[in-house]
């Protein structure tokens, strides 16, 4: 693993305003930077990265087979128990995932580490699956990397078949925040590869879904949601005016409610519970267990529900070396074991390894001077020398 600077493409803004990539700037700083690019060899991709990630995904399946039906988990997660019927049921009804994106602490030398699961509501999917491709593309054709290099990425082709498999005849709704640029950005893409599978498709707000005196969710034209994409999180829909008709409504989500789980930075301690010394997990534990005190004075503090490494505090040895301001943490916190990113010539670069229908089959990689990945962490591409 290196990282390789690079001339940059000198029409890469207008690249990706033609493909609808209008969130590659943000508050006038970069967010896509192809500057420079991370490279790999094609063993460390295969066998330090993509089995790593499949095998944490089995592991976070075998968590939530036990958490769906264990109250104990399920309050340490501080998941409300008005919704355990739902998830439980979604899960014993095998309803099935699109997506989610593993972020991993990797410097090439040691194993591939887990810091956390995006496991509901992962964005950067485009940039990863798209324009990083045709990234590659054009850097290849102009010279600017080596014309042997590929890249560890099938999203776009993995994403198109998951949809015909999920879709069962239905009719699509995708909803979210749409007035965020990277949110709607997210969706359509989303829509464009459900569209390219066949699916017939219809992009609503989250504010503009309206729930019927007969308990199904309904669009703006009074159109029964019988599926739904929602890049929007669990945690916030259960406290929704509507979230109290989550259980009564027939509408199949994705992600599915069992999904709840492994959004939880909950699961870093449970995981470490089940698979104690596993060589892709940290130690980890809940801030109120006095098991904590195994990790010292140094470790990474983060709530149960958070969103962009919003209130993510690094100690080390009893000092704060730097911490995110944000809204979470009301539902508490678990500790995890300080697992320092690589420095690459000052930048600390993230792992996202992307799973479709519990495949891997991405890589997308943020880089920041902060060693806490935030929302303005630019997004570097990356390929296989």
């Amino acid at each position: 693993m290196q990282r390789i600077t690079c001339p940059e493409r000198d029409d890469w803004r207008q690249t990706a305003e033609a493909t609808g990539f209008d969130f590659h700037t943000i508050d006038g700083e970069r967010y896509w930077d192809e500057r420079a690019y991370y490279a790999f060899s094609l063993d460390e991709i295969e066998r330090r990265i993509e089995e790593p990630t499949g095998e944490i995904d089995a592991m976070c399946l075998e968590l939530v087979g036990h958490a769906v039906d264990d109250e104990r988990m399920l309050r340490r997660l501080k998941i409300p128990e008005a919704f355990w019927p739902l998830i439980s049921e979604s899960w014993h009804e095998d309803a099935s995932s699109l997506y989610g994106r593993l972020d991993l602490c990797f410097d090439g030398r040691g194993p591939a580490k887990l810091l956390e699961y995006n496991a509901d509501t992962p964005t950067s999917i485009f940039e990863a699956a798209v324009f990083q491709w045709s990234w590659l593309e054009q850097a290849i054709e102009r010279r600017i990397i080596p014309v042997r290099a590929d890249q560890f990425n099938s999203i776009h082709e993995r994403l198109i078949e998951a949809w015909k498999k999920l879709a069962g005849g239905r009719h699509l709704h995708l909803t979210g925040t749409t007035g965020n640029t990277e949110d709607a950005g997210t969706l359509a893409y989303l829509e464009d590869t459900a569209r390219q599978a066949g699916l017939s498709t219809t992009l609503i707000d989250i504010e503009d879904i309206g729930l019927r005196d007969d308990g199904r969710f309904v669009d703006l034209d009074n159109r029964e949601i019988e599926l739904a994409f929602k890049l929007y999180p669990w945690e916030w829909m259960f406290h929704d005016a509507f979230g109290s008709g989550l259980a009564r409504a027939p509408t199949g989500w994705i992600e599915p409610p069992w999904k709840a789980i492994l959004s939880n930075k909950g699961i870093l301690p449970l995981l470490w519970e089940m698979f104690p010394h596993h060589p892709n997990l940290l130690p980890a534990y809940f801030e109120d267990d006095p098991e904590a005190a195994r990790l010292g004075a140094s470790f990474v503090r983060k709530p149960l529900y958070s969103r962009e490494g919003a209130n993510v505090a690094l100690v080390s040895s009893g000092v704060t070396l730097v911490e995110q301001q944000g809204p979470y943490g009301a539902e508490g916190f678990v500790r995890q074991a300080l697992a320092p990113l690589p420095n690459f010539s000052d930048q600390y670069p993230v792992l996202g390894s992307w799973l479709i229908d519990h495949t891997p089959c991405g890589l997308s990689i943020r880089e920041d001077e902060n060693p806490i990945t935030g929302n303005t962490s630019r997004f570097l591409p990356h390929a296989i020398l």
